[in-house]
Parts: C-alpha cells; sequence; structure tokens
C-alpha cells in the first residue's frame, strides 16, 4: 500500500445530547471534561424545532473534539469498555464510525458521581487518508475523488487491524 492510501484517525468526537434538559448542562460539562481531559464546547441548535420545543441558538449539548495520539488513547479505551466489538451498522459509506454509552459507568476506571448523575453520550470517529485536506482549505476547495476516498470495508479492515476490534 502507498503512502497515500494509509488510513489514519483524523479526530475522535465525544457528544452529550441534552435536549430539553438545559439544567443538566453543568453536569455534562463536568462529565465531558473528566472523561477526555479537555476542555467541553456547548453546541447550539442551528435551526427552530416546534416539535422538540427549541429554538434556533438554544444549548442543546456538550461536544469535545479530539485530535492526535490523545484520540488513540482515549478510542482504545472506550474499544475495551465496549468489549473490542462494534456493529457493522454503525459505519458509513465514507469511511466513519459511530457508537454510543448509554451509561458512563460502563467505562472502566470511571465511578459514579452523585452531583453527575446517570448520563450517556455518543462518539464519532472520523478516519481519513493523506491529502483530505483540499476539501477544507480556503483557496482552491476542491472534491476527494471517488478513488481516494474511504469505503466502508476499508474502513472496517483498518479498525480491525489498527485495534484489533471484531465486528459484528
Amino acid at each position: 500500500m502507498t503512502l497515500m492510501k494509509d488510513i489514519k484517525v483524523s479526530k475522535v468526537v465525544l457528544n452529550i445530547g441534552l435536549g430539553k434538559n438545559v439544567d443538566r448542562l453543568d453536569s455534562a460539562m463536568i462529565l465531558a471534561e473528566r472523561l477526555t481531559e479537555c476542555k467541553p464546547v456547548k453546541t447550539l441548535a442551528s435551526r427552530k424545532a416546534k416539535t422538540f420545543k427549541i429554538g434556533r441558538g438554544r444549548v442543546i449539548g456538550v461536544k469535545v473534539t479530539m485530535r492526535g495520539p490523545k484520540s488513540l488513547d482515549f478510542l482504545k479505551k472506550l474499544f475495551l469498555a465496549k468489549g473490542n466489538t462494534i456493529k457493522k451498522s454503525s459505519f458509513d459509506r465514507e469511511g466513519n464510525f459511530n457508537f454510543g454509552f448509554e451509561e458512563y459507568l460502563e467505562i472502566p476506571g470511571v465511578k459514579y458521581d452523585p452531583s453527575i448523575g446517570i448520563m450517556g453520550f455518543n462518539i464519532s470517529v472520523t478516519l481519513e487518508r493523506s491529502g483530505f485536506r483540499i476539501k477544507r482549505r480556503k483557496i482552491q476547495k476542491r472534491k476527494i475523488p471517488m478513488s481516494h476516498r474511504i469505503s466502508g470495508d476499508e474502513s472496517i479492515e483498518f479498525i480491525k487491524n489498527k485495534f484489533g476490534l471484531e465486528i459484528v
């Protein structure tokens, strides 16, 4: 395999959705910071949703984006909590995958905190190859060619080889 075809983990995003429970914002911020040891950011609603009684610009969650070796260590800890298995349905066609936890207590080494209560979260992992910067740069943006994109099968193989996971 050539150097340009090597797949790597671009970023890992931890997301705690609050919905209507905005009063739990402080505990979600504390939980996100304890789990990742990074500063969390509030997520805002981008549009109005009358059915959920959410207005535009209202706080609906908390997220932390991690990159580099710190994200890989965090990801290994989360895979261990999942029993080193991930569902095949968690992968999309672009090579990214998501999984979640109903309670933060499932992670080894994390103890229950009564001030936080029981709270779940989602993890989104973005994979990329060298050269993917062309879709994010400001000058002369380009689309990633089909031959260079990451397929779902390629991402599954990468995760199996890199982290030793079992896909069910």
